[in-house]
């Protein structure tokens, strides 16, 4: 059976991050993966997390099951996080479950809904996160893509988007990125995600909304806007969400699938199929970082440390994109790149060539992946005048 297999491409971020380990210039800077790193270019835990995880050696007494939901409490704590004091939980329209990360998540909203109606049409942003077409074809979905990213101008397809999206069929799914869109750093603003909201009231598709960065934008409630105004406006929606980025629980695998149905009735249904999705691909979630999340948000004072921490990895993320754009222009670089400073979140284009980004490789050990999307956390203050200067050459 082996011997009809054929080799598949590595995928291409985690080549260029063992290009990257093998690299011996001590001036190579990584800027492909999409992790948080500090200023010394480490993902550190955060102290939270260290002081949850103590709390749950100390009292952890069993490793039996917790069930295809996960954690009762996490599950709350979760819908509250996301959707806060939103009506759909008052009204009892919201089913939350945990996942194998947000990835996890995405993969049991993508076989539910092949549940709901097999071989449906789901719209993606073009570009978007490069896992998305995979785990919804692996799925049994039909992906199409909609306009967003201008490439030229940097900013959003808006139009574009809106004239997509007012053709979709009532019966397709349409994903959008909650913020700190991946790839581009492009969100859409208040008025934008008004308009989303209308057309998927008129036409009556189903929103999915990916939220993997909830924090890293403007701040936790901010990031949530097109999200509770979404909930608030239809009848049916999808939401998966992440806690690798905002808590650093990477390899812990933690994420929440929400479900919101008509009214409670129509919601218990559509969870018993949730669960039964669960039951099939995982059985069982992971119970470590979710007791992790749990921990720290049923605590007053560890919230307030974790709002703290969490400020600090978004100003972190918000400054260096300034700092970038102001070393480009001590460089004298004369193109404007000013739209970094307007994009939110771990990412950028640097709308350069990709030869360009070759180069920056080959001559300088600088590594981003080959459509010039940089992982922004990966600037340093030690680093970031090299970076400059390499892309002053290049240019």
């Amino acid at each position: 059976m082996f011997g009809n297999l054929s080799a598949l491409p590595a995928d291409p971020i985690l080549g260029l991050l063992a290009k990257y380990r093998l690299d011996e210039n001590p001036n190579k800077i990584d800027l492909g993966v999409g992790v948080y790193k500090n200023e010394a270019g480490h993902t550190a835990i955060l102290d939270c997390v260290k002081t949850a995880e103590k709390f749950r050696f100390d009292n952890e007494d069993t490793k039996v099951y917790i069930g295809p939901t996960g954690s009762a409490l996490f599950n709350d704590k979760m819908t509250e996080l996301v959707f806060g004091e939103h009506r759909v939980i008052s009204e009892n329209r919201v089913r939350t479950v945990s996942t194998p990360g947000g990835t996890g998540a995405l993969r049991v909203a993508a076989e539910f809904i092949r549940s709901c109606k097999p071989g449906a049409t789901i719209w993606v942003s073009d570009p978007t996160w490069a896992n998305h077409t995979g785990l919804f074809q692996a799925s049994g979905l039909t992906v199409k893509t909609y306009p967003y990213y201008d490439f030229e101008n940097k900013n959003l397809k808006f139009a574009e988007m809106k004239a997509a999206i007012a053709n979709v069929a009532s019966d397709d799914v349409v994903l959008f990125h909650a913020c700190c869109h991946n790839p581009s750093g492009m969100d859409l603003n208040q008025q934008q995600w008004q308009e989303m909201v209308e057309l998927a009231k008129e036409k009556g598709f189903t929103p999915l909304i990916d939220m993997a960065y909830q924090g890293f934008g403007d701040g936790l409630n901010e990031d949530a806007y097109g999200v509770r105004l979404m909930a608030d406006s239809v009848d049916e929606m999808i939401l998966a969400s992440s806690c690798s980025k905002n808590f650093g629980l990477y390899r812990e695998r933690i994420g929440a699938c929400s479900i919101i149905g008509k009214d409670s009735t129509v919601t218990d249904i559509a969870n018993s199929v949730l669960l039964s999705v669960v039951r099939c691909i995982y059985s069982m979630p992971p119970a470590h970082g979710a007791a992790i999340v749990e921990t720290i948000l049923d605590s007053a004072e560890l919230t307030t440390q974790w709002h703290q921490e969490l400020a600090e990895m978004r100003n972190r993320i918000n400054g260096n994109r300034q700092l970038l754009v102001d070393k480009l222009s001590e460089q004298g670089v004369s193109r404007d790149f000013n739209f970094i400073t307007e994009q939110k979140g771990m990412f950028s284009f640097l709308g350069i060539t990709p030869e360009q980004v070759q180069l920056l490789q080959d001559e300088f050990s600088i590594y981003m992946v080959g459509s010039s999307r940089m992982s922004i956390a990966g600037i340093a203050n030690s680093n970031v005048d090299y970076l400059a200067k390499s892309i002053a050459k290049v240019l």
